[in-house]
């Protein structure tokens, strides 16, 4: 009897399919009515907000929100499917027909495996694109509104006079107009020279185009300008990298916006750690099926079912803040983005076969 191209193994593979599916379309829908309720919610007093424009702007945001629970939709499925083989006996069936645990295990470690890849090279850039998009629509809507998008933002800049640090209180247009601006200036040999405070800051040809621009010199008294230019080496695509989160960048292009922020000396530790997530992805979605199956291949004669099955979810539970806590890690450059990652697949494939190696050869 072989692991793959049985009938058994086949039929095994199918039954875990179908169910991870199952489970991920239910969660697509339940994400989407909720997340358009509150998108309702939000725009209600935007006058251009019509039933269909919120339900585009909140429908592109569902693949992405998606894509963050696909682990435990994973492991939802393969509990679900391994409990109803074991309800009606067909593992009893395998085992009489030869097959050990670890053969009719298998089947579902490697559609979940598949599901992973295809998440990751496929999915992700639909998910990722569809997201970009609905942030734009969000944007026009707000925009209308006279309103801005409260997102502080902080970078650095490089030219031949020195080190540039810039803050804003909230930016439009992906970072190429802020607001409440602050920038500290530096010499090439790093001693801090003046302080510039504006109210707006426009990205153009080379230059940062200051309003209402007030200096503070180290050594000197403030002056105001009404209009004011600081050269920057910035571009507009790097600056609307800067802003972009690492889930909004499909996978093939993580490599380019790393270099590209590295050049450019902004952080690149977050993107770093979504492409090694994405890499580890698959992996990840092969060890929750082994999870799965720790805790659903107990037969419903021997009880403790129950048990078996609030273990999975309290495992699960501990995989999310593992994810969460090496996830804030790796932003804060106390752990690698590659140790971050693939600690969550060590987590989540020991305690699967560490339990099933005790309950099937313990």
């Amino acid at each position: 009897m072989t692991v793959i191209g049985g009938t058994l193994a086949r039929y095994f593979g199918m039954q875990c399919l179908r169910s991870m599916l199952t489970v991920f379309g239910g969660m697509i829908v339940l994400i989407a009515v909720v997340d358009y309720v509150e998108m309702m919610r939000r725009l209600s007093d935007i006058p251009q907000a019509t039933a269909l424009l919120v339900f585009k702007t909140s429908i592109f945001r569902v693949p992405q929100v998606a894509e963050r629970l696909l682990p435990f939709c994973v492991l939802i499925g393969a509990m679900w499917a391994f409990l109803n083989l074991s309800r009606r006996l067909e593992f009893v069936i395998a085992r009489s027909a030869g097959m050990s645990a670890w053969q009719f295990i298998m089947p579902g470690v490697i559609v979940a495996f598949i599901i992973g890849v295809i998440g990751t090279t496929i999915y992700n850039p639909i998910s990722a694109s569809l997201q970009e998009t609905s942030r734009k629509l969000e944007d026009d809507l707000f925009r209308h509104a006279s309103t801005e998008t409260s997102t502080a933002y902080w970078g650095r800049q490089r030219t031949d006079e020195g080190l540039s640090i810039i803050n804003a209180k909230s930016s439009r247009d992906q970072g190429a107009e802020l607001s409440g601006v602050t920038i500290f200036t530096f010499d090439l040999q790093g001693q801090f020279r003046e302080r510039i405070e504006a109210a707006t800051a426009t990205l153009g040809d080379g230059t940062w185009r200051l309003t209402n621009a007030k200096t503070f010199p180290l050594n000197g008294l403030p002056t105001e300008n009404a209009s004011l230019a600081l050269r920057t080496s910035l571009t507009r695509e790097q600056v609307r990298e800067s802003f972009s989160t690492p889930e909004t960048v499909p996978f093939w292009e993580l490599p380019q916006y790393i270099k590209v922020a590295e050049l450019s000396d902004l952080a690149a530790a977050s993107y770093r750690l979504q492409f090694q997530k994405l890499l580890a992805q698959p992996f990840l979605l092969a060890s929750m099926v082994l999870l799965a199956a720790a805790v659903s291949l107990r037969f419903f004669r021997f009880g403790g079912v129950q048990n078996m099955i609030l273990g999975g979810v309290v495992a699960g539970f501990l995989l999310y803040v593992l994810s969460k806590v090496t996830d804030d890690m790796s932003t804060a450059e106390l752990l690698s983005p590659f140790g971050a990652a693939w600690l969550q697949v060590t987590y989540g494939g020991l305690i699967g076969v560490v339990v099933l190696l005790y309950q099937e050869d313990g």
